[in-house]
């Protein structure tokens, strides 16, 4: 467990964390929420000891792990995708070593009554449970399960991780650290960089995770997916609900109208207190009321109302010009980076007023498709025909750095004004909550998620039939983001965007491409159609693999099997058997118990209140047998089912 007591931190005079409270226990899953700025990402980087608080501590139960993804980092690597991902093995390698001199030791002993030899014993026991426990006699195996989960081909094994990209490097760390399989894993943003068939995969994964996950997400599909808790954080304080995000949100309105209510009668009750007190202030008959009164007053507490953030952006598209029937057509249209096809025989007509998503695995080609469209890449095989009168509005997945740095907020904004609009250059810019200051600064001093708010208001500028969106979402807040779906479902020229954000696309797009393995295939329906047909091609894949095996081959395993089991042998399997099964049911029982019985000393420890050292002793000594325990389960149940 880890305990958080009266954490306090301040940002640029501003209170980030007042005293904050509270615990998070060994298998929770925890989304953290709250407005951009609230400190979500500097409470993950206290957490894992990346960063100090100004008062209070963070207690992290004895031999407890702590793994830290952040938002963006520089790996610093040179080996290849398979050389730096068996680093997270590092920590196995020192303890083998230690395992080996541990070995050496025992073997040099001949006291073996003694309470010196009981103990080496005892750690070479420990230290070959936790090797197991890691995969340390499986390295290469559970590499090559995470790395293929997170959507690297074996092909790219030995290649070297410099030539990827950024957001690929990011998936070789966010690799490394699920191996190491420490006991709290701190995520921040962790799709950012994910397609959705990964963010699938990494949502089953953590979901089956034996240790705690925090995560800080504005991925609301992945976090209602994941979490069972959420803790926001508003104006330095935090309300812990036990409950996914959706459920969140509308516990939080209406937390948020309870203390509306609460704070009317408050106020109610106090004009009429005020009231009485005016009226009979100097009437000596009533001097002991107003006196009840006045200290009523005193030790009445003000009922505190959580802020409301009031800010979010406000923007409608302009109408979009007339356009011809068709707005997109390709024929045989192929794309080719050096001796690598991205797609090939690409057949795809687009009509006007149509909203399509592409989707696919990263580096599959939609970010090439958008450019194709878009104009910016010409040198492709086949035809690409723009329809009649199409005009285009482009933003870019990189839209934000693609920004001037040099500029200032007015200035970018300025350059693409024309006409009448230019008067409201401000306005505009307010709508995307640029403030009077905030115009004047520098591009390059704003931050990932105020880029993207100018990379938009700079695209409301553009009249176009024709908006080419590619990932729109990246670094915008919930609110943000349900602004722009909201603006984009009303808006009535044609609309591609490529986007892995699963709540996003729902119900904007009304059927997509799918981009795999080198070809582009339509699908009719949206995205969670898609999704769910996905699903069962990869069970029919998953049969035919199965169907695969010859039956011949089976039936001669299985005859062979029959001739040499005699009927003895039979009774004595079916007896071993329930043996096992006897015993497996034995352990799940005790596991029941010690369970149990630590959820009841968490109660307490919640509470916050100091406990003696026998009570953490005895906590501690229950956790490690509960893993004892679990160790002995997972042996039991392949005896069982072996």
């Amino acid at each position: 467990m880890i305990a958080i007591n009266n954490l306090s931190v301040q940002f640029t005079g501003t209170n980030l964390f007042e005293h904050v409270t509270f615990n998070i226990n060994d298998r929770d899953r925890i989304g953290l929420v709250g407005k951009n700025g609230a400190g979500k990402s500097t409470l993950l980087k206290i957490l894992c000891g990346r960063q100090e608080p100004e008062s209070g501590t963070i207690v992290i139960a004895s031999g407890q792990t702590v793994g830290y993804l952040p938002q963006e980092m520089v790996p610093d690597t040179v080996g290849t995708v398979m050389q730096e991902t068996l680093t997270a093995f590092s920590e196995i390698d020192d303890m083998e070593h230690r395992l080996q001199l541990l070995t050496e030791q025992i073997a040099e002993r001949s006291d073996y009554e003694s309470s010196d030899y009981a103990r080496l014993i005892e750690q070479h026991a420990d230290l070959t449970e936790r090797i197991t426990l890691m995969g340390g006699h499986s390295r290469q195996e559970e590499a090559e399960k995470i790395l293929l989960g997170l959507g690297f081909r074996r092909s790219d094994f030995d290649r070297l991780v410099a030539v990827f990209s950024g957001g690929w490097q990011m998936r070789v760390e966010l690799a490394k650290l699920l191996l190491r399989r420490p006991d709290f894993l701190l995520l921040d943003e962790p799709t950012n960089h994910l397609d959705i068939e990964s963010i699938q995969w990494l949502e089953t994964f953590l979901s089956t995770y034996l240790g705690a996950v925090v995560l800080v997400s504005h991925d609301r599909a992945f976090l209602d997916n994941i979490t069972k808790r959420t803790i926001e954080i508003t104006a330095g304080r935090i309300y812990d609900y036990k409950c996914s995000y959706s459920e969140y949100v509308v516990q939080m309105q209406e937390r948020r109208a309870s203390q509306m209510a609460q704070l009317t009668a408050q106020q109610r009750q106090v004009a009429q207190i005020e009231a009485f007190m005016e009226r009979f202030r100097y009437k000596a008959t009533k001097s002991k009321q107003v006196q009840s009164r006045i200290k009523m007053l005193d030790r009445m507490e003000a009922i505190q109302v959580d802020e409301i953030s009031t800010e979010s952006i406000h923007f409608t598209f302009p109408p979009a010009p007339h356009s011809g029937k068709i707005v997109v057509e390709t024929e045989h249209l192929g794309k080719a980076y050096g001796e690598k096809q991205v797609f090939d025989d690409v057949e795809m007509r687009i009509l006007s007023g149509s909203k399509v998503a592409f989707v696919g695995r990263n580096g599959e080609g939609k970010s090439t498709m958008a450019k194709i469209i878009v104009g910016e890449l010409r040198d492709y095989t086949g035809t690409y025909k723009p329809g009649h009168q199409v005009q285009i509005g482009y933003y870019a997945q990189n839209q934000a750095a693609m920004l001037d740095g040099e500029k200032t907020v007015f200035q970018t904004i300025d350059d693409v004004a024309v006409g009448d609009i230019r008067p409201k250059i401000r306005n505009i810019l307010g709508s995307f909550l640029f403030d009077s200051d905030d115009i004047e600064k520098k591009v390059k001093v704003l931050s990932g998620g105020e880029k993207a708010r100018l990379a938009l208001a700079k695209l409301l500028l553009t009249q176009s039939n024709l908006l080419v969106l590619d990932e729109p979402t990246n670094h915008l807040d919930m609110d943000s983001k349900d602004i722009l779906k909201n603006a984009l479902l009303q808006y009535d020229g044609t609309l591609i965007v490529v986007s892995h954000d699963r709540d996003f696309l729902q119900g904007l797009t009304d059927h997509l491409y799918e981009f795999r393995d080198g070809r582009v295939h339509e699908f009719k329906g949206d995205i969670s159609e898609f999704l769910e047909f996905r699903k069962l091609q990869s069970l029919k894949e998953l049969d035919a693999k199965k169907a695969s095996v010859s039956s011949s081959a089976i039936e001669a395993v299985a005859a062979k099997s029959a001739a040499k089991e005699s009927y003895q042998q039979s009774k004595e399997r079916e007896r071993e058997q329930r043996k096992r099964r006897a015993a497996v049911e034995r352990i799940e029982q005790e596991i029941a118990l010690m369970e149990q019985k630590i959820k009841e000393q968490e109660d307490i420890l919640a509470t916050g209140e100091a406990q003696t050292p026998e009570f953490y002793k005895a906590y501690n000594d229950l956790k490690e047998c509960l893993d004892q325990k679990m160790l002995d389960w997972e042996v039991a149940m392949e005896q069982l089912e072996g």
